[in-house]
């Protein structure tokens, strides 16, 4: 397959950076959207590290016209929607504001991002859309449950999408990645400084420290942006890609384990 015009959010870091830099060593045009000047510099240095060419783009992507110019400009072939972060917070502890500015991020903003770029993807007859969901997005556990429904929420409107478009040569796919060395629990102590109160501080703790034990144990997010190039070559892709041994094995474990066993489960693992 010949080189593609890729346009992948939140390329500065983690699971973003390795997609980027993955699909440009493939050959294709790649750009890369990050929210400051700063993060700019760190993508663009990365790239020069790996010898490949990027092109940065400032976006953020809660910004509906700042989307509009961006897909506007570039007219990418592959849309790759990974822009996003984490929140570890109790449902009843997160104020409004918080979760609409979450699934403004996660949920609406991939979803705004595909509608704009459908038009163009279809009078070129070929597209791929690619949206970085989470084994989070098929499983549940305690102090995710905003992150985890703007995931669950990506996959049902992904699922939508794909049919609503497969008719035009456009081809829609989530990967589901499990646990992997990003930053997106890196903010775990401001989150526990803001939403814990009196009642969740212990659970906080027994969650970073299970997190602080499985870090050597937690993937390269080079599979990930492995899985993502082989998405955009492909002539058929499948409609999800489970990244990770333990995202299988959680996936599976799910199917076979009633949900009360599950929530005493997460429920012991965390203190509750």
């Amino acid at each position: 397959m010949s080189s593609r015009s890729v346009l992948v959010t939140g390329a500065n870091s983690g699971l973003g950076l390795a997609i980027a830099l993955e699909l440009a060593r493939r050959g294709h045009h790649t750009i890369g959207t990050v929210r400051s000047p700063q993060k700019a510099k760190v993508l663009h240095e990365a790239a020069g590290e790996a010898g490949v060419d990027i092109e940065a783009a400032l976006l953020d992507v809660t910004d509906a016209e700042g989307c509009a110019t961006i897909i506007d400009r570039f007219q990418p072939e592959v849309l790759v929607n990974n822009a996003g972060y984490g929140l570890s917070a109790p449902m009843e502890s997160v104020p409004d504001e918080d979760a609409e500015l979450l699934l403004a991020t996660m949920l609406i903003a991939p979803m705004r991002l595909a509608r704009l770029a459908i038009p163009h993807m279809r009078s070129a007859g070929w597209g791929r859309i690619v949206n970085i969901s989470s084994i989070l997005g098929r499983i549940t556990m305690p102090l995710s449950g905003w992150y985890q429904a703007a995931k669950h929420g990506l996959e049902a409107a992904t699922d939508a999408l794909r049919i609503e478009v497969a008719r035009d040569g456009i081809t829609v796919v989530l990967v589901e990645p499990g646990l992997f060395k990003t930053a997106i629990f890196d903010d775990l102590a401001a989150d526990r400084d803001r939403y814990a109160g009196e009642r969740y501080g212990e659970v906080y703790d027994r969650l970073r420290d299970a997190m602080t034990r499985g870090e050597p144990f937690l993937g390269d997010p080079a599979t990930v942006a492995k899985t993502v190039a082989k998405v955009v070559t492909a002539r058929q892709p499948r409609a999800r890609y489970l990244v990770g041994t333990d995202a299988q094995w959680l996936d599976a474990m799910r199917g076979l384990t009633p949900t009360q066993l599950q929530d005493r489960i997460a429920r012991l693992m965390v203190g509750l």
